[in-house]
């Protein structure tokens, strides 16, 4: 493993920090509950990994952080949309995140709806403008904004509903949800720098392949940790999933073999890593690093 990759990651973390924050800084929209509502929830913190991701990723390929600085804003603006959203009483009625007050909780419900479409549309902008810069921006963008949608996050909360407390799911329909709701935005993060650089097919399809295995790997860890973990390193409520019947590995198969799932997937990771024509260390160790997360 790595040994300098926790320096990697603190390095490729606070570089987006500072993205953010440079955004953030210029943020000035009324009404002022609006400004103040997508703030609160976007410069929470949170692992960022999406960001890093798309970071070590670019870097991998010989590219630089600033090349992908964009995409990795609306990426996180995406995934912190989705959050807020996915907190609501309507979908998994979650009263904290990250260790505090969800956005509904904190502005009401109708700010929570109208922060979480400001920010999927300040994504889309960003996308937009990136576009200017080329078809291989282009590219990259068609792919993120469509994981993001009807084809992609949005399907897989749709489905997430759909099953919730149904007896007659079973692992194909809890795999459809993990791969569009989780796994497809982690596929952009990894496969967008791919695209910027006009890499060829077969190392797109690559990266892409991780991405899709390691959201798996971050989902089945997730929903183990949702049952075994503490309020106090992940920042939200445990036993949300059982309490309102969600479908998943852990509801459909149990613990144990959820966990050698999650250990399937992460040897898939690795051995697509280990495939790939370049460095790979920090990957690997991050791999690792989420198999056995505690938060």
């Amino acid at each position: 493993m790595d040994t300098n990759w926790k320096e990697k990651l603190e390095e490729l973390r606070t570089a987006f920090e500072g993205i953010l924050q440079n955004y953030t800084d210029n943020m000035n929209l009324k009404p002022d509950i609006l400004n103040e509502s997508m703030k609160y929830s976007l410069v929470q913190g949170g692992k960022r990994l999406r960001p890093v991701l798309m970071f070590a990723c670019a870097q991998m390929l010989g590219g630089k952080v600033q090349d992908v600085a964009g995409f990795a804003l609306a990426l996180e603006m995406i995934h912190t949309y989705s959050l807020i959203h996915d907190d609501l009483p309507a979908m998994d009625n979650d009263d904290f995140r990250r260790g505090k007050p969800s956005n509904h909780r904190q502005f009401g419900e109708g700010q929570a709806i109208l922060a979480g479409d400001a920010l999927l549309n300040e994504a889309y902008s960003i996308c937009f403008e990136e576009c200017s810069k080329g078809k291989s921006y282009r590219n990259a963008a068609a792919f993120l904004c469509k994981n993001a949608g009807a084809y992609g996050m949005v399907a897989g909360q749709a489905a997430d509903l759909f099953w919730q407390g149904r007896l007659d799911a079973g692992k194909a329909e809890a795999d459809f949800i993990v791969l569009n709701k989780t796994a497809k935005m982690i596929m952009s993060a990894v496969t967008v720098p791919a695209y910027v650089y006009n890499a060829d097919e077969n190392i797109i399809a690559l990266f892409s392949e991780f991405g899709k295995n390691f959201g798996f790997l971050f989902q089945i860890t997730d929903d183990i940790l949702d049952e075994t973990g503490e309020f106090e390193k992940l920042g939200k409520t445990v036993g949300k999933d059982k309490q309102e019947n969600k479908l998943s590995a852990l509801a459909l198969f149990g613990r144990e073999k959820s966990e050698e799932l999650a250990d399937h997937y992460c040897n898939i990771c690795l051995q697509i890593l280990n495939e790939m024509p370049y460095e790979s260390g920090f990957l690997q160790a991050l791999t690792q690093y989420v198999r056995r997360r505690e938060a």
